[in-house]
């Protein structure tokens, strides 16, 4: 039995008043949904652990079985991972986002969309700016280093910097004064650390701080930036980092489960190639995946038939959901969610539906188990991540059904599953057979 995990960030939501107090999955066409779900078995997961923030790093590793308190190390050394940076012992990975500020405010995360091409500019520019900057160079020696990720979504090292920090995710802050918001020390868990880093935490927030004031000062003058105005466009003028670590411990998923002998993952985004790449899986690019509405939907699908065809295991992601609910746009996050049901999985499983069946031309392909879940919610009202349970639907030819026949928050609490949490749905799912 092959097996594929569908996941579509951020989809669930909150009920709402303009929808009947529907929920977006229970307001959303979403016939294929609701048919895996009547064909299989249905629950609820928790996929966030008790004391971790609801991230895409925390819930999307959860999901794959692994435990917060064992691998968790925030997001930077995930997209490390991801663009191929070998991270020495002593590096501390931090992601660094490039945002919009707007006076005294962070007015997006994202800087109204930056392109790839764009954010490649505005870092290798900073790392020849302030990586050199004789003050940082001066009080800290040559210790960071930029590189550039995919559009807004970047990673500082610092070498010998402390990861015992509290930040603050900008996609959680919109339109909130960004002073306030500045990295501060983690005190008491710098006190509780076995091995002190080379720089302390205080140190290591005061840096990144100055870098912060600095890029501010760098990136509103950079021509990239003056020609973004001109247009209209949002300007990406300053840095935003968050979410440092250390080089995680996971082990690969084809160590865990014996009937994994490889696997893949397919996404627009760094932080889950990180993870696919940790958890032991080959990453697939796939030309036009942007990790936004506009993706290309059936790309990722004929690129999850074809991985299926060779690997054991699929983690077919899709993105959109979640930053169209950041942007608390109810009918884009309605669009995204129609999409992944009618451009994703619907030719998905009108292709697998057959495989493995006597008295087919596909009798001799292995049959497919499919999950569709989220990863967390998003809803549109909050515009950033929560940390309550999600539906999950688990499909395949040798399943009993049980009595659920829609994919939503509220039926799926009633399937036969429950509610799981920590490594319960990936062994629920890889014991299908």
């Amino acid at each position: 039995m092959k097996h594929l995990i569908i996941l579509g960030d951020g989809m669930a939501d909150w009920p709402i008043d303009s929808l009947g107090h529907k929920t977006l999955l229970q307001h959303a066409h979403t016939p294929y949904m609701d048919m895996l779900a009547k064909l299989g078995r249905t629950g609820m997961l928790k996929t966030v652990q008790d004391g971790f923030h609801p991230g895409s790093e925390v819930a999307n590793s959860s999901i794959l079985g692994y435990d917060q308190n064992q691998v968790y190390e925030g997001r930077g050394p995930l997209e490390a991972a991801s663009i191929g940076v070998e991270l020495a012992p002593d590096d501390m990975a931090i992601r660094c986002n490039i945002i919009c500020i707007d006076g005294d405010c962070i007015k997006n995360h994202s800087c109204g969309r930056l392109e790839t091409e764009e954010g490649d500019v505005l870092i290798k520019h900073l790392q020849t700016t302030l990586a050199n900057d004789p003050e940082i160079v001066a009080r800290y020696g040559h210790i960071i280093h930029f590189y550039t990720g995919v559009q807004y979504r970047h990673l500082l090292v610092i070498k010998g910097g402390s990861k015992h920090l509290l930040c603050t995710p900008p996609h959680d802050v919109p339109l909130k004064p960004w002073r306030p918001l500045l990295v501060k020390p983690d005190l008491a868990a710098e006190a509780a650390a076995e091995s002190p880093s080379a720089l302390s935490a205080t140190e290591t927030a005061d840096l990144i701080n100055l870098l912060i004031a600095k890029s501010q000062e760098i990136l509103s003058s950079h021509p990239l930036n003056l020609q973004r105005v001109a247009e209209g466009k949002d300007p990406a003028n300053s840095i935003w980092p968050w979410a440092g670590g250390y080089r995680p411990h996971m082990k690969p998923l084809t160590a865990i489960f014996p009937q994994i002998h490889s696997g893949a993952v397919i996404t627009a985004v760094d932080l889950i190639r990180g993870i696919g790449s940790l958890a032991g899986l080959r990453v697939i690019d796939v030309p036009g995946a942007t990790g936004l509405y506009d993706t290309n939907y059936e790309g990722k699908a004929q690129a999850a038939l074809e991985a299926l065809r060779t690997d054991d295991f699929v983690y077919l992601h899709i993105e959109a959901s979640d930053e169209a609910g950041h942007d608390g746009d109810l009918e884009l996050k309605l669009q995204t969610i129609e999409n992944l049901d009618s451009r994703v999985i619907a030719p998905i499983y009108e292709e697998v539906k057959e495989w493995g069946k006597p008295g087919t031309d596909k009798a001799g392909l292995e049959p497919v188990a499919i999950a569709v879940l989220p990863d967390h919610p998003t809803p549109v009202a909050h515009r950033t991540h929560t940390a309550e349970p999600v539906p999950f639907l688990i499909s395949a030819p040798s399943l009993e059904p049980d009595a659920v026949v829609a994919f939503d928050e509220e039926a799926c609490q009633k399937g036969a599953y429950g509610l799981l949490e920590k490594d319960g749905f990936i062994r629920a799912f890889m014991a299908v057979q």
